[in-house]
């Protein structure tokens, strides 16, 4: 079964709605972004979810206590990286770790491969963003990259394309944000519940 994460969780009603629909996990942003939340907002989501769903923080670039001390508050079961950290900063993460590549080119293959990630986001290029762009991936990077260990495609996927992109690439799992959105940071129900039946319907 193909994993969904939906990312950019602001607010317990989405939080809860997105469950309801069966998502998989629900990702929390502390880099800087529209769909920020402070660490004290993120704990009280994540705590009255009552361990329901598995919850991912999202950082760029933070360091590595910082990372540390927001999971063990919020009781994170993932941070995903979505900046320029490496080995030796991974070494130092209390918890297990998601990384994040942006497809420029088909050079982020051996990107992957020198991280050796066992689970890893591969999610489209943007020079002015370091994830969440809301752009279509280069499929046949992703179809090169799935191959490399348990990814998580990314970037421009909505109800409608979902399952094309899910049926071609055949990844470990999909992750969506704007793609089910009625504005940055607020969800949309009946977005997320066919983004979740598209997904399932692909087996």
């Amino acid at each position: 079964m193909v994993l969904v994460k939906v990312c950019g969780i602001t607010n317990y009603e989405d939080a809860v709605a997105a469950v309801a629909c069966g998502v998989d996990m629900l990702g929390f942003v502390f880099a800087e972004s529209k769909r920020r939340v402070t660490p004290t907002e993120a704990a009280g989501i994540i705590k009255a979810l009552e361990g329901c769903v598995m919850t991912v923080g999202v950082f760029v670039d933070e360091p590595v206590e910082r990372v540390n001390e927001i999971a063990r508050l919020c009781g994170l079961d993932y941070v995903q990286l979505h900046g320029s950290e490496n080995h030796q900063y991974v070494s130092g993460l209390m918890v297990p770790f998601v990384k994040a590549f942006r497809a420029k080119d088909e050079g982020v293959i051996e990107e992957i491969k020198s991280f050796g990630a066992e689970m890893f986001i591969l999610d489209s290029y943007d020079s002015h963003k370091a994830g969440g762009t809301g752009k279509r991936i280069d499929l046949r990077i992703a179809e090169k990259a799935a191959g490399l260990g348990k990814l998580i495609l990314a970037g421009g996927l909505t109800p409608m394309n979902v399952a094309e992109l899910v049926k071609r690439v055949r990844p470990y799992g999909v992750d969506v944000s704007s793609g089910v959105e009625v504005a940055p940071g607020k969800k949309d129900l009946q977005k997320i519940r066919k983004f979740v039946e598209e997904v399932r319907r692909c087996g």
